[in-house]
């Protein structure tokens, strides 16, 4: 399992609870273009239209040696393949307010490449100050017991 994308501020503006897992639905040059990591996960999201979820305002840039069309857009909505059980499972979760689900990596398994989600629950600024301080005590303290 190789990683090739990875959403660096989910950690920091999430509280992550649920890890789902879901296939991308990608055309050939975009497979090529994500497989030599030319993706980026920053700023995008998953959205959910008519039971179907999708992957939105991710970028992948275009394969360089692909004659791909005049038209091409980076940023297009790629469906997901997830089972509907597990649909089921997400549309009762996200009518709790103030739940999303946000990507936090793309990665390869075995030939194929799939995208890891979960729900996550926006963090206010105290909360993110108080995540920095705990982990600058803990920086700190291992500074102090290494140097002991």
């Amino acid at each position: 399992m190789a990683t090739l994308a990875f959403n660096k501020r989910a950690h920091f503006d999430y509280e992550l609870e649920d890890h789902f897992e879901a296939g991308l639905v990608l055309n050939g040059a975009e497979v090529k273009s994500v497989k030599n990591g030319h993706l980026s996960l920053k700023g995008s999201f998953v959205t959910m239209h008519e039971n179907e979820l999708f992957l939105t305002n991710a970028n992948i840039s275009p394969y360089p040696f692909a004659k791909t069309s005049i038209a091409y857009d980076p940023t297009r909505s790629r469906k997901l393949l997830v089972k509907k059980s597990e649909i089921r499972s997400l549309v009762g979760k996200l009518h709790t307010k103030g739940l999303t689900l946000v990507p936090l990596r793309v990665y390869t398994k075995k030939r194929l490449i799939k995208l890891e989600f979960t729900i996550g629950r926006g963090k206010k600024a105290f909360d993110k100050r108080s995540d920095l301080a705990k982990k600058e005590s803990k920086r700190n303290i291992e500074r102090a017991l290494k140097n002991a």
